[in-house]
């Protein structure tokens, strides 16, 4: 058996960066920059008004002061005058600054009549004038690679980017083997299961930012595992679960190589997820996960995703982790790294009582993995530990 990082080492190793295509903004949100994009213009892109009021020209106090109004100025309607001593423009928020003007007096200080303004407060300290280029200016870079959030899509709309350039969206196909698996909605035999592994992989895929294919089941017979092989041609990752243990039915477990299938490497210490494998199938990377429900999800956390973040062009990095506060004493673990559901509360973080692999409710409430190194001591509760969070 191979640790957990060499294993997501030997998995990178397997994977190229897709290509970059070009997309229209509207649609680039949630995928990686592949290119930097740049700023074509100022923000602002001239001085503008962050108050309501009044511009004028003079630096110092004008309390008392009248001053004749000589213009406006709004959003989108700039005055094409300049503002000389003794006089104001009417101005609102957005509005660019007139030419000769320095700051802005809130209307609130101030008693209109007519075509004049008197002022009854003024601190010449607070310009309420936002300068040209002060949020970004013109040939600033967003730099690649990077996830685009919703806070990126506005930053590059302002940029006036209309289209970006990111890499191709991963196609991952997923398959599930197994003769004891039918599909939800269907009606099982009573030696059979639910297939529930494909379509958790396939969510986890989305989540990641992937198109997920997911294929029919795969009985235990070669030929339909080698026309389930055909099925993932154009892929850029297969993912397989179940079959990759060592029964006599477990046929992803056996030499496949008259089928097209390398195994880079086979088994790794971690709990839950040891039957792990991973190679490639015809030229396409494959990671086998293992069929026990829980491991297969577990493992498609560690491993799957990561490997989709790395074919959009991500850095190669494991899975984020937190540091938390455990809750509770934990007794000392053994030779594998152990991957814990928990829970959070108030107190910190709480592993479920039953870590049983086939548990998919417990999966289904759980908060974080808890990640416990081979050997890890006895640990006590109020301790700092890592673990994987599993919700926003």
């Amino acid at each position: 058996m191979i640790s957990v990082s060499e294993a997501l080492t030997g998995i990178f190793d397997l994977l190229t960066p897709l290509p970059a295509e070009t997309v229209p903004l509207r649609a680039a949100a949630g995928r990686v920059l592949a290119e930097d994009a740049v700023a074509a213009r100022d923000q602002p892109p001239f001085d503008a008004a962050v108050m309501d009021g009044y511009a004028v020209a003079d630096a110092g106090s004008l309390v008392g002061q009248t001053l004749r109004v000589v213009g406006e100025a709004a959003a989108g309607h700039a005055l094409e005058r300049r503002i000389g001593p003794g006089e104001a423009a009417r101005i609102f928020t957005g509005a660019p600054m007139p030419s000769g003007t320095c700051r802005v007096i809130m209307q609130e200080d101030t008693r209109a009549g007519g075509a004049t303004v008197t002022i009854g407060e003024d601190d010449p300290e607070n310009r309420f004038v936002r300068p040209l280029g002060s949020d970004f200016q013109a040939g600033d870079h967003l730099k690649a690679a990077r996830r685009l959030t919703p806070m990126d899509v506005v930053l590059l709309a302002a940029m006036n980017t209309a289209e970006v350039r990111v890499t191709r969206r991963p196609e991952v196909a997923i398959l599930s083997t197994g003769d004891e698996l039918v599909l939800p909605g269907e009606t099982p035999r009573a030696d059979q299961i639910i297939a529930s592994n494909g379509f958790g992989l396939a969510a986890l895929a989305e989540q990641a930012g992937a198109r997920a294919r997911l294929l029919p089941v795969v009985r235990d017979r070669m030929e339909a595992l080698e026309a389930a092989f055909d099925l993932c041609a154009g892929a850029d990752l297969i993912v397989t679960s179940g079959g990759a243990s060592v029964g006599d039915h477990d046929l992803l477990g056996r030499d496949l190589s008259e089928l097209g299938l390398t195994r880079n490497f086979y088994k790794v210490a971690m709990r839950p997820g040891k039957p792990l494998m991973a190679g490639t199938l015809r030229g396409t990377p494959m990671i086998g996960l293992p069929g026990n429900p829980v491991s297969s999800m577990v493992c498609g956390i560690i491993f799957m995703q990561p490997a989709i973040h790395a074919l959009a062009g991500l850095p190669p990095r494991p899975a984020p982790r937190h540091r938390l506060r455990l809750a509770v004493d934990l007794p000392e673990n053994g030779g594998r790294e152990h991957y814990m559901r928990a829970r959070l509360g108030p107190e910190g973080v709480t592993p479920f009582t039953s870590q049983d692999s086939s548990l998919q409710k417990i999966l289904s409430e759980a908060d974080a993995l808890i990640v416990r190194p081979p050997r890890d001591p006895a640990r006590k509760a109020g301790e700092m530990i890592e673990a994987v969070p599993l919700r926003p």
